[in-house]
């Protein structure tokens, strides 16, 4: 493997001059990610233009190697953008995509994952790069339609939904930051958008309710208001009701252990696992033929730890049926392969 990406990056340096140093100093479009927000700033100013993300250790040679290609590439493809991070550097970035082992590359357009490479193959990537990459990097048409069907399906993503600049871990404004500790001195359960990370959600949602500016809190699907009204309607002892109740963590476990009779916690969703792991207990489920519910533990932190304490299980992923925990992939393997796996999930549609 690495002596063909040092044969392809001597014939790809062929087609070019300057040194792959010199190059990379002098390339806008070819940066290093330090920081978690340096890195979602990254995806925010690509707007719907190809991102290229490698994820690398100093250590590895061959992520040396692959940051040469990601040179030429920059060179090749002035509208994309290329990022380069030190994985272990920036673990909850790593976690959140399944960043197994290095380099691992994962390419995103409008701030969407839409492409995945493992591995140091330098005519793969190349390959990619060049399908997804957009001459002149205009952004595709959306019709309003579209867009609207989409604010709607954010705006509902929640029953308590907050749209500000940044995370609620990292606000990036002051009153964003604000609008989180208020709603976090009431235990009022919210979940965020980041409105820097996606510019049609940005300028669109503004027209779409009405209201110019950040943050923006809606209940049920309806507008509350900004800082300004958040604050008044705390004050006046109306938040709290205008806001859905608190569940419990035990409470939250329970819902979604029961939202199917056969449920697996995994990472990722049926359509796009994020690791081996849950791969291959996906691949068991679809072979048995049986219907079941999954959920992303990577969308929700505190169902993510809170599930390890609840069951006693320290691993992902977790297979329920009837509220009951099966086990891991370990388990199911062994069920399979005794024949017994089949009884254990038609007791679900009992």
């Amino acid at each position: 493997m690495r002596h063909s990406c040092v044969s392809y990056l001597s014939s790809a340096k062929k087609k070019t001059t300057g040194s792959g140093a010199t190059a990379r100093s002098n390339m806008a479009n070819f940066v290093e990610a330090k920081t978690r927000a340096e890195f979602e700033d990254f995806l925010a100013k690509a707007g719907a233009r190809l991102t290229v993300v490698h994820f690398q250790a100093s250590w590895a040679p061959q992520c040396d190697q692959m940051n040469e290609v990601m040179v030429e590439l920059a060179k090749e493809q002035a509208h994309a953008t290329f990022v380069k991070l030190e994985a272990e550097a920036l673990p909850e970035v790593s976690e959140k995509y399944a960043i197994a082992s290095v380099p691992t590359f994962i390419l995103f357009k409008g701030g969407v994952q839409v492409d995945r490479l493992d591995g140091a193959h330098a005519p793969e990537l190349t390959k990619k790069v060049r399908r997804l990459a957009v001459d002149g990097g205009s952004e595709p048409e959306r019709g309003p339609g579209d867009l609207n069907e989409r604010l709607k399906k954010l705006i509902n993503a929640a029953p308590c939904m907050l749209f500000m600049k940044g995370t609620a871990q990292e606000p990036r404004c002051g009153f964003s930051r604000q609008m989180v500790a208020l709603l976090r001195e009431r235990n009022i359960p919210f979940s965020t958008f980041d409105i820097l990370s996606d510019e049609d959600v940005r300028q669109g949602l503004k027209t779409y309710s009405n209201w110019p500016t950040y943050p923006q809190l809606y209940a049920n699907g309806e507008l509350l208001g900004g800082l300004d009204i958040v604050k008044e309607l705390a004050e006046s002892g109306e938040l709290e009701s205008a806001c859905p109740k608190a569940l419990t963590l035990e409470h939250r476990l329970k819902q979604a252990i029961n939202r199917s009779p056969v449920m697996l916690f995994m990472k990722g969703t049926k359509d796009a696992a994020r690791c081996g792991f849950s791969r291959q207990i996906l691949e068991i489920l679809n072979g048995a033929g049986v219907d079941y519910g999954t959920f992303d533990i990577l969308e929700d932190d505190e169902v993510r730890q809170g599930l390890k304490t609840y069951s006693n299980w320290p691993t992902y992923p977790q297979l329920y049926v009837k509220g009951e925990l099966i086990g891991g992939l370990d388990i199911v393997k062994e069920l399979q392969e005794s024949g017994e796996l089949q009884t254990v999930l038609k007791a679900g549609d009992s």
